[in-house]
């Protein structure tokens, strides 16, 4: 081993931990950390709080630079495994969650309660995108053929509540499907083929690209209107690489929820931009006019901003739209920051929201709705967003609003969240 081979850097990992039966967190589980070539030999155990939490466990990985460039052809992550227990719970365990050098990783945890007979099957985590080697992306055409018939109203782009996830290619019918909201399936999606100490400008590049491909997906009904019952398929040959139970990366969900209703457009193009990529290293796609993942992360290190980088490969009239309707929730942000001293009926409903989220997450204090912003709801909102990986504001902004929806629909069994 040379020299380089042999530094190291360090990374951390968050453990979240919720009931699959309601997404209630799960307090006091107790999560063992061991090497893939060590299971037996715990390097770390934590336990979860309130909130089903662990504390961020510092952990080896590799260095930093490794997952900056492309012809390292080192592994630029860490693999650890994962044990997970709780009384009443079956026992979870979770192969190969991917740590990067200054990033933190969240792993979401679903358990089960022991009522079940069946065992849990393992999570098994299959090598990231760029460092294993996986089918490259067939192509299409990037405007799609629209079926005037479907659940969809094609008039409009929707950003959905929640997407089908056919896990395998189109016609393998006995790969599972799963019900995942949009948001998580774009965070699964972008850890799993980007990696998350790059540039931010280059991560909110992918992201678009990925949702914008996502959206064309379900704005053109793609597979319902080929016979099948599910939105998007896990090929790298036919869609994105997503991957059940896989951990995402901090930096990259903070990215997604403040942007997660856009899309990318051509003018005079009704629907989402089907956005084709490459790795650029073991598959080239620039002849396609497609972007490379690693030439976006040399152009984020050059200063590029996000639309430049996508124009860069897509052309000068690519531009970023916003969907008209996000579905799923309860009400639309105001269009405006809510904050001390603001009132009225959009504060009372968040208000309502954050007095049910906190029944569930007990860290979060109780407040009573009144539709005054004032400094109980203030800290309410900043513990909320302790809690969910927010930037501690205390101000009720665009991401803050919709996370506050998403976990509201969670875990008040409007809806179902898949992590």
């Amino acid at each position: 081993m040379t020299a380089a081979e042999a530094r190291t850097g360090r990374g951390f990992l968050q453990v979240n931990v919720v009931n699959i039966e309601n997404n209630f967190p799960v307090q006091n589980a107790k999560i063992s950390v061991s090497r893939t070539d060590a299971p037996l030999r715990p390097l770390e155990q934590a336990d979860t709080d309130r909130s089903g939490q662990t504390p961020e466990i510092s952990l080896e990985a590799p260095p930093v630079e490794y997952s900056l460039d492309p012809e390292s052809g080192i592994r630029p992550y860490a693999e650890y495994n994962l044990e997970i227990t709780a009384p009443g719970f079956k026992t979870v365990r979770i192969d190969g969650t991917e740590i990067l050098a200054d990033s933190v990783a969240i792993q979401p945890v679903r358990m089960e309660p022991e009522t079940d007979p069946a065992a849990v099957k393992p999570v098994v985590i299959p090598d990231h995108t760029l460092y294993g080697s996986y089918p490259p992306k067939i192509a299409e055409p990037e405007i799609q053929p629209v079926g005037e018939s479907g659940e969809i109203v094609l008039s409009r782009v929707v950003v959905p509540q929640t997407i089908v996830v056919h896990d395998g290619v189109p016609t393998d019918t006995s790969a599972s499907d799963y019900y995942v909201p949009y948001r998580d399936y774009i965070k699964n999606v972008a850890s799993s083929e980007i990696y998350a100490t790059w540039p931010q400008a280059t991560i909110t590049a992918n992201v678009l690209a990925i949702m914008s491909f996502t959206l064309n997906r379900v704005f053109t009904e793609h597979y319902r209107n080929r016979g099948y019952d599910f939105t998007i398929t896990s090929s790298t040959a036919f869609d994105h690489k997503w991957i059940p139970g896989r951990n995402i990366y901090e930096s990259i969900s903070v990215i997604v929820d403040e942007i997660f209703d856009n899309y990318l457009s051509r003018p005079d193009v009704r629907q989402p931009i089907l956005t084709q990529y490459c790795d650029g290293r073991q598959v080239q796609c620039l002849e396609r006019g497609w972007m490379t993942q690693w030439g976006s992360c040399s152009l984020g290190e050059q200063g590029y901003s996000p639309i430049s980088i996508l124009r860069h490969f897509y052309g000068d009239d690519m531009y970023v739209n916003t969907a008209e309707e996000i579905s799923g929730i309860p009400a639309s942000w105001p269009g405006y920051d809510l904050t001390y001293g603001s009132s009225g009926q959009k504060v009372m409903q968040v208000q309502e929201q954050l007095a049910a989220i906190s029944t569930v997450y007990t860290a979060i204090p109780r407040i009573t709705p009144d539709g005054i912003y004032g400094p109980a709801t203030a800290a309410a909102v900043r513990q909320f967003q302790s809690v969910f990986g927010l930037p501690q504001t205390g101000v009720i902004d665009f991401s803050t609003w919709y996370k506050i929806s998403h976990i509201y629909v969670a875990v008040s069994g409007i809806g179902e969240l898949y992590g």
